[in-house]
């Protein structure tokens, strides 16, 4: 290799390793001005919301001096701008106070209850890809016929009818009428005192430890609301897989493929879907977000003792240290998934690596 090539590879290097970290800086700032953002919102809300936290604490007939004592100890006598930055070091170090309604650090509620809401939304996200995908591309090469109508028809019902009021539905009829399904919760009063779970997960640690019967009744608990989360997480999936596969279907490639004598079922699933399943990534984890984001009313009617339950309850007895902190992990993922997924789709798409 000549010199004049070596110096033209290392300078290639060099502006690629630049790139590199000026991407990764973006990121960085993107994530932290975000988040600050978040905490900025959820402290304004503390403060703007007509609840004394003083008085939630201590009651309406605490005395004065009591009260006044209390104030200060909480460092709310002191000016807006010393009170945020407080606020943030206390959050950047997972300290959100002290739960009104239970007497633990919110924290330590949170830890308890965000692998419920993990495990429902993650189990609703799998249901709601597996078919969606497959419905939004069979919508797509069947576009016009009645499959394609269907299919439409299954998204806007989705997008359409309260989510609560569905759940209501599937309650009577799969839980009182049809007795198919556990009672709402996560499980039966009978494992309760006799299961001890490793990580949260109750699926995952049944298995573990190989109790097949605790499994089966977490199964049977878990099977509706999750259902219920993954067709509304289907209605989203499928509705953008048809919308990316009508424009694959429509490039030079696809017609390059047909003139070569490739089978419709390799240009389908091998070239169209492998070339729209970049952004699929993209709404994926959006649709991921979502449901964690999204699962109050679900989790409410089926009594999920997951962080949306947790910060409902909080929110009806003026918690309001749990309900911000609750609002803050839930922020702070959806974020963290957007922020994955901006960098997947970087990584995946060819097109941005030469960009």
């Amino acid at each position: 290799m000549s010199l004049a090539e070596r110096e033209t590879t290392a300078g290639r290097g060099s502006a690629r390793a630049v790139a590199a970290a000026s991407s990764i800086a973006r990121f960085l700032v993107i994530a932290i001005t975000t988040y600050l953002g978040l905490l900025a919102v959820t402290f304004f809300i503390g403060r703007v919301i007509p609840i004394d936290p003083v008085l939630a604490v201590l009651g309406d007939r605490a005395p004065t001096n009591v009260v006044e004592r209390t104030r200060r100890e909480m460092g709310l006598d002191l000016p807006l701008v010393e009170q945020f930055y407080i606020y943030v070091k206390h959050a950047l170090n997972g300290d959100f106070g002290t739960s009104v309604l239970t007497t633990n650090p919110v924290m330590t509620d949170i830890r308890r209850a965000f692998p419920a809401t993990l495990e429902l939304a993650t189990l609703g996200t799998l249901i709601g890809s597996v078919i969606g995908v497959p419905l939004g591309v069979l919508a797509a090469v069947r576009r016009g016929s009645i499959i394609d109508q269907i299919v439409r028809i299954i998204g806007l019902v989705g997008y359409s009818v309260p989510i609560f009021w569905l759940g209501l539905l599937a309650l009577v009829l799969f839980y009182a009428k049809l007795q198919w399904v556990a009672f709402p919760g996560r499980l039966d009063i009978v494992y309760e005192y006799t299961f001890t779970p490793i990580t949260g997960f109750y699926l995952l640690d049944a298995l573990w430890q190989r109790q097949w019967d605790v499994f089966a009744d977490a199964f049977r608990h878990i099977i509706l609301p999750a259902s219920l989360l993954g067709y509304f997480s289907l209605a989203y999936i499928s509705r953008m897989t048809r919308s990316f596969m009508l424009n694959e279907l429509t490039q030079e490639y696809i017609v390059a493929a047909r003139a070569k004598g490739l089978s419709e079922t390799r240009i389908i699933w091998g070239h169209a879907l492998r070339n729209a399943a970049v952004p699929m990534v993209t709404v994926i984890a959006l649709s991921y977000a979502g449901l964690l984001e999204g699962s109050v009313l679900t989790e409410t009617v089926f009594s999920w003792p997951g962080i949306g339950l947790y910060i409902t309850n909080s929110l009806q007895n003026a918690d309001m240290n749990a309900v911000l902190g609750g609002t803050i992990i839930i922020g702070s993922v959806f974020i963290g998934i957007n922020l994955l997924s901006d960098l997947l789709y970087r990584l995946l798409d060819p097109r941005t690596k030469a960009g």
